[in-house]
This record gives C-alpha cells, sequence and structure tokens, in this order.
C-alpha cells in the first residue's frame, strides 16, 4: 500500500488569489481609462499606455464549456478585453498584467535563488481569443539589482484554453530582501512596443532594462477589436516539478488579500439589507465632523491608504432617532491594523455626541483599505 502524498502538502503555492475566486473591488471595470493599478480580482494589477479605448477587465465565471481548468475545479478566471484600438500599434504603447510578491515570503520559501541548481516552477491556465498568440512572460527580482527572466508561452491557439509550464533555475544575481516590500513580479506582457523590446535571450537571467523587456513582439492581440485574454491556476513553488494545483477555501484566500487590500463596505452585498450597511461607532469632533474607528480582520502589509467611491448622501450618521446624511469620507490617521476615518460634506451634529455611521441607500458607497504592493 502506498500513499499518494506528493501533491497533498499545503502552503506550497507562492501565489494568493492564483484561482481568481476573490474579488474585492467588484467583478467587473468597464469605465475607467488609463488604468495602473488592481480593479478586479485581487493581488491582479493591470497597467496600459497608449490604448485608444479601454480595457476591460473581469472577474469571468467558466462553466464546463471550458475544457482543461473547469475539470480541474477552477470557476473563476481573470478576463480582460482590448477594446477597439483603431491607431494601431504605436511604439510606446503597452499592456501588462502583473503579480507582485511580497519580499519576505519569497525569502523564506526554501528557494535558494542564488543557486543555478535550486528551482521554482511557475504553472498557468491561458486562452486567448487571438490565434497563434505568443505570450511574453517576464519574472523580475526587484531587490538590489534587477534581474530579469523571460520566456514565452508558445503559440496559443484561439480560444482554447492551454496549461503552460514553467521550471526557472536561481541566479548568483538575484537578491531579495527579507521584509514586507515588493521581492518578485510576474509580469504577463500582453504588448510592448519596440521603445520596450529588443534582442534578449529567453529562458535565461539577465539584468532588467526598461528597453529590453522581451524580444520584438507580434501586435495581432494590440490591434484586434474585443480581443480577449482569459488567466487562472497561477501557482508558483518550490523545485523543479509543477505539482496539482492548491486549492485553498474561500475564506483563506480573502484572509490572505485583506494582508493587501480590505474592502471594509460594500452595500451591494448585502441583497435586500443593501441599505444602512453599518460602517462603525463614530464621534461629532465639531458640528460638521465625526469621526470613528475601523479594526482590520487581518494585519495589513503597511499603513494602508483609503479606497472610497462617495457621493451626495451617500453615507448617514444615526443618532437617536434623528438621521445626519452626508457626502464624504476621508483618512485621518492608519496603521496596519486599524484606521480613524472623518466624514463630511453636509454634515450637521452636535460636538461631543455619539453616532452610528452606516451607508444610506445608495448601493454604490464603497469605503476600502489598500496596502498593495
Amino acid at each position: 500500500c502506498t500513499a499518494k502524498i506528493t501533491n497533498n502538502l499545503s502552503n506550497r503555492n507562492l501565489i494568493i488569489n492564483g484561482a481568481c475566486n476573490v474579488a474585492q473591488r467588484g467583478t467587473s471595470e468597464t469605465s475607467v481609462s488609463g488604468v495602473q493599478g488592481y480593479t478586479t480580482c485581487d493581488r491582479w494589477r493591470i497597467s496600459w499606455g497608449g490604448a485608444d479605448n479601454i480595457i476591460e477587465t473581469h472577474q469571468e465565471q467558466l462553466s464546463s464549456s471550458d475544457t482543461g481548468p473547469w475539470a480541474k475545479g477552477f470557476r473563476n478566471a481573470y478576463k480582460i478585453v482590448n477594446g477597439d484600438q483603431t491607431g494601431g500599434a504605436g511604439t510606446a504603447d503597452y499592456l501588462q498584467i502583473q503579480y507582485n510578491m511580497e519580499a519576505q515570503d519569497l525569502a523564506s520559501s526554501g528557494w535558494d535563488y542564488t543557486s543555478a541548481s535550486s528551482y521554482i516552477t511557475l504553472s498557468f491556465w491561458v486562452k486567448s481569443s487571438v490565434n497563434s498568440f505568443d505570450l511574453p512572460v517576464e519574472l523580475l527580482s526587484i531587490d538590489g539589482t534587477k534581474q530579469s527572466y523571460t520566456f514565452q508561452t508558445g503559440a496559443l491557439s484561439a480560444n482554447t484554453w492551454t496549461k503552460v509550464t514553467k521550471t526557472i533555475p536561481g541566479n548568483s544575481n538575484i537578491q531579495i530582501d527579507n521584509n514586507n516590500g515588493k521581492g518578485l513580479a510576474i509580469v504577463f506582457q500582453v504588448f510592448i512596443g519596440t521603445d520596450y523590446t529588443g534582442t534578449i535571450t529567453n529562458n535565461a537571467w539577465r539584468a532588467q532594462a526598461d528597453a529590453t523587456q522581451a524580444n520584438d513582439m507580434s501586435s495581432a492581440f494590440w490591434t484586434t477589436n474585443d480581443a480577449t485574454l482569459h488567466l487562472t491556476g497561477l501557482q508558483l513553488e518550490v523545485g523543479d516539478v509543477a505539482t496539482d494545483f492548491e486549492h485553498r477555501s474561500y475564506g483563506d484566500e480573502l484572509a490572505r488579500c485583506q494582508r493587501y487590500f480590505y474592502m471594509h463596505l460594500n452595500p451591494s452585498e448585502g441583497g435586500p439589507s443593501a441599505n444602512y450597511t453599518p460602517i462603525c461607532t463614530a464621534y461629532y469632533d465639531n458640528t460638521t465632523t465625526a469621526y470613528g474607528i475601523i479594526n482590520f480582520p487581518v494585519t495589513m502589509n503597511h499603513y494602508p491608504d483609503l479606497y472610497k467611491v462617495v457621493g451626495t448622501d451617500y453615507f448617514d450618521l444615526r443618532t437617536g432617532s434623528t438621521s445626519d446624511t452626508c457626502d464624504t469620507v476621508d483618512l485621518n490617521r492608519s496603521s496596519p491594523t486599524s484606521a480613524t476615518i472623518y466624514f463630511t460634506g453636509n454634515v450637521s451634529g452636535t460636538a461631543g455626541n455619539g453616532t452610528m455611521m452606516r451607508s444610506h441607500t445608495n448601493s454604490a458607497a464603497r469605503i476600502g483599505f489598500d496596502a498593495g504592493l
């Protein structure tokens, strides 16, 4: 009798939200132009420049027709939609999807990153609507002198999920600090113009250079209107073998994501109870400002910034039987474990009185905290 233990080890996936199950900010972003950051699926960062149209991002729900990942337990993916790029491919145009890893997680992973005989293995599922799209993927070490390793997926068949696996050795020039900063980036170079490409050797480490992030690449994806790219099942693990994907519970994955972003208020998740969603207890510091404290469910990566969606009468200060609607919220102080926020904009109360802060009747109201890398 033998036990199958190879693929049952927990905590081997160094990637958070690799299955795209957590999307605290929302499931679609179709209206923001010039995005440089996180929009839908947590930990998945998009950036672009030179686009003639908005690049949409979605948390996509998979079905049994998604041959490949569905059978492996994946129910969500990260999807981008290219839009209408009528201006063609400019030399400075670019579109990148990026995952940033906390340095100390990699430093303590067991990978001897300075040794060419020690390996990490990256695996993921990818699908493109553009036939023969050969997607460059760059690993970038951040500390010290930046080092870059680029490989390509190979030509993808249109609208067909493909499992990609790549084993990557260490290199004596890599530096990974044992801190909470950015240690390693995984960059999907969906398109980069010739200002950022040149002649490089794939499948080998080199000193990073902005002007040579990849070899010259086809502009077919960039210039195809409404082209789509889909990603899921991102796993990075120590060793030279790709094991089965480590599916974690939603609660486990959410808590890991909340180290970098925590959505405290999202009335749209409340269903019939969306109105008057609790935020915190507060007090009137003066007649036009009320302060409250929010404690975070997990310790965040660093002192977070405030993420908010506000508008007229988005919030409600309730004191006894009196409601005092107000319009906006701002950050007073923050720490990795808590924050003080204050409400202004048409506030009218009695200094020193306590009050209950909640959302009003607009489900678009948001209060979150961003400590992303």
